[in-house]
């Protein structure tokens, strides 16, 4: 059987959370310290938050920004429900947006979308491709769209304008015109779950790059104790001799990343660019060499340009001259011969607690045309040429017995 996207475990990982469960330090403490600041030296943030998930990362942001009742959040309908899950933890409403041909969001349709309640932006570099950050800066920092913004907490005051918070969850060591993503936006959020490209298991990180006046490592402090139940002390600050008493400054939340979590971070992080961006890489190129023969196969547009590079998180591959049914009868067969794929994703519109709040996949068509033909081809770090063209043949038969 050919997994879809298991993690590498190797020695390292095994030696490093070793490392970690004899050092006592199991919970956060100097691993996740470490970890966050290679993440920020790494991508070129100005401070990093390590959390349990992207997912505790995006509402946190919300949360701290002061997103509530009454406001509105712009993301493109074709992304994870975490995405939109957020916006309605806080109360707010999501408002969803078509994308283009690349999966991403549409920054025209962006445009359409504003409106006096919008108090933040939310793209998704979907598969690892980054969005056009030029023209989303360019739509949030706009005198028009300036004008129209009303702010409500003391930080859409400073900021003045709508908030660009990326979801970045799929595109860790992507980059767009020489820069890598964490530096391309307000904020951006990674994921380390199982299945991405660098895992810790669980976990995501915030990546802060405010403009001035703002102090991101003041923002850092903040966050941290927003994410410990608002309490003024983490436990390796607790555990400096003579300092056991804590506050509770805030009802906060439970989101840190623990020490055994972080010890896989860093070594992902260690190889990430010399060693696993370059395998990932290697499979899409492989994948593209054979297919591009067949003609029902539409090749993911873009992964690397002159000003754009993936991080080669997904390879969606479209089957042209299917429907939804025939792309899900494809997916059937494939995994008749022990073949793993997957979809990515059901847009969020689609999902039955949305239909009930009235959103409709019909006001998306790009998004809905995208998801009805595309299947997601296994990539990771482990899998070999002779795998790759195992399930390129598993594909290839699979849609000629639909398409015949």
């Amino acid at each position: 059987m050919i997994p879809f996207s298991p993690p590498r475990i190797d020695q390292r990982i095994i030696d490093e959370v070793t490392d970690t469960l004899r050092s006592g330090w199991i919970t956060t403490g100097p691993k996740t310290k470490r970890f966050e600041k290679e993440l920020s030296s790494y991508y070129g943030a100005s401070a990093s938050l390590c959390l349990n998930s992207a997912t505790a990362g995006l509402e946190l942001m919300l949360r701290w920004f002061g997103v509530g009742p009454g406001d509105e959040v712009i993301l493109p309908a074709y992304t994870y429900s975490a995405t939109a899950n957020v916006v309605m933890h806080c109360g707010a409403k999501p408002v969803f947006v078509d994308v283009r041909s690349d999966f991403n969001i549409d920054p025209e349709a962006i445009r359409r979308a504003i409106t006096p309640r919008t108090k933040v932006l939310m793209p998704v570099d979907f598969g690892g491709w980054p969005c056009d950050y030029d023209a989303l800066n360019a739509i949030v920092n706009d005198s028009s769209v300036k004008a129209q913004f009303i702010p409500s907490s003391e930080e859409q005051q400073k900021l003045g304008r709508i908030l660009l918070l990326s979801d970045a969850a799929h595109s860790l060591g992507a980059r767009y015109k020489g820069r890598l993503t964490g530096s391309l936006a307000d904020v951006s959020v990674f994921s380390f779950h199982a299945v991405k490209n660098l895992t810790t298991a669980e976990g995501g990180a915030i990546a802060l790059n405010f403009p001035a006046p703002f102090d991101n490592q003041s923002i850092y402090q903040q966050l941290c104790i927003k994410s410990l139940h608002g309490q003024n002390k983490d436990a390796l600050a607790k555990m400096q001799k003579g300092n056991w008493r804590y506050d509770i400054v805030e009802p906060g939340y439970k989101m840190n990343m623990t020490d055994i979590m972080a010890s896989i971070g860093l070594v992902e992080l260690s190889r990430y660019e010399s060693e696993t961006l370059p395998k990932r890489h290697h499979v899409c190129q492989r994948y593209t060499e054979l297919l591009k023969q067949y003609d029902w196969a539409i090749l993911p547009q873009q992964m690397l340009t002159n000003h754009t590079v993936s991080s080669f998180h997904l390879y969606p591959l479209r089957i042209h001259g299917v429907d939804e049914n025939g792309r899900d009868e494809i997916i059937r067969l494939i995994s008749e011969k022990d073949v793993s794929v997957n979809v990515h994703f059901i847009p969020v519109p689609m999902m039955s607690f949305y239909k009930n709040q009235g959103y409709s996949i019909t006001d998306y068509p790009t998004t809905y045309k995208l998801y009805a033909a595309e299947i997601s081809l296994p990539v990771y770090f482990d899998l070999t040429d002779a795998q790759i063209s195992t399930v390129v043949e598993a594909v290839v038969d699979s849609v000629k017995n639909v398409l015949k």
